[in-house]
């Protein structure tokens, strides 16, 4: 298939229409129980609801004495309350004793409020005079107590389905006898490189020759997002052995592939003819810099039919590309309840000129400043100057219909990192 068929049969899509069209034949994998401490990071593939309270019972927040708070309604300095201590009751055991009229009992954090009291007092508002203490103040109903179910209620949905599980969710699950939760299976995607001039990261680096650094951000990016990558090495260009890459993927069970390089028009781009062969393409190019030469669709072989994601065979775009597709097709397939980019608002501090009618994704370091973020041009913006991503903390996103940039133009910045 021709450049020019090509461009006449597959219109260029908008980023949205593309990922819209990409998302439509995505569904989510199935579950499986694993280990809570195996689960961080997973995504879950239902919801958890508490089957008890939590707290299971009332509790004291603080060291003190349970007490009836009626008996210091007329507590003052002048005419302290005395109450005589009958028990002690550190945490993890259970009053045998109620507290009675004119009673308290010595109580620690954590301990179950005994039966008969309805708040307690702090060690140091009360004054020790042998068997007895003394309180100079009122003490309230519920001072210091932390009800039952003060946290969770028995039913409550304490951790939705598709939500990515942190540590602190560990916890929670670890809080109400979850040992196992259920996550949704990691989508296995196949990882593949092409081109005759790409080489194995450890063989030598003959005239002509790069190293395979997208096969390896790529599956980075994989990891990243909550995929498993399998590794399918690097492809010449040529279609029996784009197509045996492809088929062994689809043997080890992958449930989507992406492909770097051969997308674009030349006479060596055999990517788009392998999908044209064996299966569909949906879309071809989409209106964005890097990654205008893009290809989706499905391919079939070994008699199993797998999404195909083909990007650009630049570095940066390759990388750019995965980040607007692959990233949201993975969290598709895991279920996850949020899929949009961490994005921040930044004051562009470079000009950006010779800008085409095409979304452009252009590499920043952000500058946090007393009036809000500044976001720096990180040197050479080519496709292929994969120190730009390096250096960067997000993507600046400027629009279709800007002509320029110019320094202090407001825009968003898509975050790569963690650095908020």
């Amino acid at each position: 298939m021709e450049g020019r068929e090509l461009t006449e049969m597959y219109p260029m899509l908008s980023v949205e229409e593309a990922q819209e069209r990409v998302l439509r034949h995505l569904k989510m994998l199935e579950a499986e129980s694993v280990p809570i401490l195996s689960a961080l990071g997973r995504v879950l593939a239902r919801d958890v609801i508490a089957g008890y309270d939590i707290p299971p019972h009332a509790n004291t927040a603080m060291d003190g004495y349970a007490i009836q708070a009626k008996d210091t309604e007329e507590a003052s300095v002048d005419k302290p309350v005395r109450l005589r201590v009958t028990s002690e009751l550190p945490a993890g055991y259970v009053s045998a004793e109620p507290v009675t009229a004119g009673t308290a009992i010595r109580i620690m954090t954590g301990a179950p409020i005994p039966a008969g009291a309805d708040a307690v007092v702090r060690f140091e508002r009360t004054r020790k005079d042998g068997e007895f203490i003394e309180i100079a103040q009122p003490i309230p109903v519920g001072k210091e107590v932390r009800c039952a179910g003060e946290d969770v209620k028995e039913g409550d949905i304490v951790l939705k389905r598709g939500r990515r599980l942190r540590p602190q969710d560990i916890g929670m699950l670890a809080s109400i006898g979850k040992s196992e939760v259920e996550v949704t299976m990691r989508p296995r995607v196949g990882v593949l490189a092409t081109g005759d001039e790409v080489v194995a990261i450890d063989a030598p680096l003959a005239p002509g020759k790069i190293r395979n650094a997208n096969g390896y951000s790529n599956a980075a990016q994989v990891l990243k997002y909550g995929g498993e990558p399998v590794l399918l090495g690097i492809a010449s260009d040529n279609n029996s052995e784009i197509k045996d890459k492809i088929r062994r993927g689809i043997e080890q069970g992958i449930d989507l592939l992406v492909v770097s390089g051969g997308v674009s028009v030349g006479d060596f781009d055999m990517v788009k003819r392998v999908l044209a062969q064996e299966g569909e393409i949906d879309f071809w190019r989409v209106r964005m810099k890097p990654g205008k030469p893009l290809a989706f669709g499905h391919i079939t072989l070994a008699g199993r039919s797998v999404p195909v994601l083909g990007m650009p065979g630049n570095p940066v775009s390759a990388m750019v590309s995965f980040e607007m597709f692959a990233r949201p097709m993975i969290l598709s397939m895991l279920g996850a309840r949020d899929m949009e980019h961490r994005m921040v608002r930044a004051v562009l501090a470079d000009e950006i000129s010779g800008k085409d009618d095409r979304r452009h994704f252009v590499r920043v370091k952000l500058e946090e400043t007393e009036d809000g973020y500044v976001a720096h041009l990180t040197g050479n913006q080519g496709s292929g100057i994969l120190t730009s991503m390096v250096e960067a903390d997000g993507l600046a996103i400027i629009p279709e219909d800007w002509s320029r940039a110019e320094p202090g133009a407001r825009v968003q910045v898509i975050l790569l990192g963690d650095m908020l």
